[in-house]
């Protein structure tokens, strides 16, 4: 059978979306890009704005139109959606072997899934209508997914989850998990997805100065920079948390990146309180900005009780202003990088480009220019090269090859 997958949203659909494909592959079918091709279409879909469910469900009645005889199974944060196993969808090909937890492989990043589900009640979110209470998988079986991983050649392992503060495994948490993850081999780095600031929060701080291979980049999950709003949103910390953790951060690791969410017009937030958020970006370089207009999401109590709308004009005009701001913060960190040397795990061969462990996108300037041409062909695909950077233009950074990689 031919399938195709259309995945929206964040990593952990990512993680989910790839680890379906990696079974689908197990059984014997094939993954295809076009719907033309499949016979089964899988759209894992995302609800975190009504903009994002809106995109899904516009994808789904295309499909529907341009092939109604196609059989599409919805799955993922959707209204309607269902679970989707694999296993009970598909069966294997004839003479093909069901493989026990097979391994994703097609990326040049491993996705690694260690907890679901969320019971913080923010006003403005839904996706706990979807997702459910939080469950973790046991510390034991995700350090040894982890190390399959590692064996099987990755050199970046990015820790995914629905809310990763909220991951417990028999008194263990994400500061303990990351190390762990980390001390399996010092040729790959660990990447953190979003976490909210809070005192686990903190402690990871301190586990990834002291893994020097967990990666030096850290986004948290802020939504503002208001106090009045953050209670409003029914979120468990202050600014002055957010300033805490983003000022030992920067104590610890001095060319940490750090990246933040942000929510602009969210109901009750006044000038005031938009200037305060502006003014969080100020006192730290944000160098990776997702700054979002407030969305009703029906469902929630800041879509049913909350008062003191903001008119949209004005969310999306604050969206853009906090989005420019982070440009900004980003183009000024990249050029810190000027003269430095980074590490990348190459995504693509033509051109070398890849991320660094700041979530810095680095190019080579000159692929020919290797400067220890001989000793190796030249980087592949998922390899932790060391590179020079030249120059940084509009937040990313360009150089040449220096150093041999894993």
């Amino acid at each position: 059978m031919n399938i195709c997958f259309d995945t929206f949203g964040c990593r952990l659909n990512r993680a989910e979306a790839l680890e379906d494909e990696a079974r689908s592959i197990a059984k014997g079918h094939k993954i295809v890009a076009s719907h033309s091709e499949a016979d089964l279409v899988v759209v894992r879909g995302c609800s975190v704005t009504a903009r994002a469910q809106r995109d899904c469900e516009r994808l789904i009645e295309h499909i529907k139109s341009k092939y109604p005889a196609k059989r599409i199974f919805v799955t993922g944060c959707l209204p309607n959606a269902k679970k989707l196993d694999i296993s009970a969808i598909l069966r294997p090909r004839p003479g093909v072997a069901a493989s026990e937890a097979p391994l994703p492989t097609r990326t040049a990043r491993a996705y690694l899934k260690v907890q679901d589900g969320c019971s913080c009640g923010c006003t403005f979110c839904i996706v706990p209508k979807f997702r459910g209470k939080p469950v973790s998988l046991p510390f034991d079986d995700v350090v040894s997914k982890a190390k399959r991983f590692i064996d099987s050649g990755y050199c970046e392992i990015v820790l995914t989850g629905c809310n990763l503060m909220l991951y417990a495994s028999n008194g263990r948490r994400l500061p303990e998990l990351a190390t762990a993850i980390a001390s399996l081999s010092p040729g790959c780095r660990v990447r953190l997805g979003s976490v909210e600031p809070g005192p686990v929060a903190m402690e990871l701080v301190h586990a990834m100065h002291e893994n020097g291979n967990i990666c030096r980049f850290l986004h948290l999950s802020v939504q503002s920079g208001s106090d009045n709003i953050l209670a409003a949103m029914h979120r468990p910390y202050s600014a002055k948390d957010v300033d805490a953790l983003a000022n030992e951060a920067e104590r610890l690791m001095p060319m940490i990146g750090l990246g933040c969410d942000l929510i602009a017009g969210f109901p009750g937030e006044m000038e005031t309180d938009f200037r305060l958020t502006k003014g969080l970006l100020a006192r730290h370089m944000f160098s990776n900005v997702h700054a979002f207009p407030f969305s009703e999401r029906p469902g929630t109590l800041a879509s049913a009780i909350l008062r003191g709308k903001v008119l949209p004009d004005l969310r999306h005009a604050r969206a853009h202003e906090l989005a420019d701001v982070g440009a900004e913060c980003r183009r000024k960190f990249a050029k810190k990088f000027v003269g430095r040397e980074v590490e990348v795990v190459v995504e693509n061969e033509s051109p070398i480009s890849g991320w660094s462990s700041e979530y810095l996108w680095f190019e080579v300037q000159n692929p020919t220019a290797c400067p220890i041409a001989g000793r190796i062909s030249g980087p592949r695909r998922k390899q932790k090269m060391t590179f020079k950077v030249k120059s940084a233009h509009d937040g990313r950074l360009f150089g040449e090859l220096y150093g041999n990689g894993r």
